[in-house]
């Protein structure tokens, strides 16, 4: 049931990554009008979207690896949510120092990166209960 999920959330930021930023911005940023994103981020928005989507209809070792990526990426989120602030930032906006990060933001990372840890363990048990 979660596959099919995660699948049409990549379809989605594939089809529409200007809209992703968008909604990532009104929930992590407290000043997005005054800051200017990186040229390449609706390309790599895409193309995780399509990776992401390509994963989830595949299956197999495509979707497995995603997962397992999908958990160390939560565990680091959930354990040092600042330091992926701090990567983040560096990496979507051309000048950092301009972003302003929602301080209720950093509760919402740890609950992300929670939640993709727990469906890293979710879909690990899975494959390892049908071998």
């Amino acid at each position: 049931m979660i596959r099919p999920l995660i699948g049409l959330l990549g379809l989605l930021a594939a089809l529409f990554p200007d809209r992703m930023v968008d909604i990532f911005e009104s929930l992590a940023i407290e000043n997005p009008e005054e800051c200017t994103t990186t040229s390449w981020i609706d390309s790599g928005i895409r193309v995780e979207g399509i990776v992401v989507t390509a994963a989830s209809l595949l299956g197999g070792r495509a979707y497995a690896w995603m997962m397992n990526l999908t958990g160390a990426f939560g565990a680091v989120i959930l354990l040092f949510p600042r330091l992926y602030q701090k990567i983040a930032t560096g990496l979507l906006y051309e000048h950092s120092a301009d972003v302003e990060w929602n301080d209720r933001f950093t509760d919402s990372v740890r609950f992300i990166g929670a939640l993709y840890l727990l469906l890293a363990i979710r879909s690990f048990r899975k494959r390892r209960n049908s071998n």
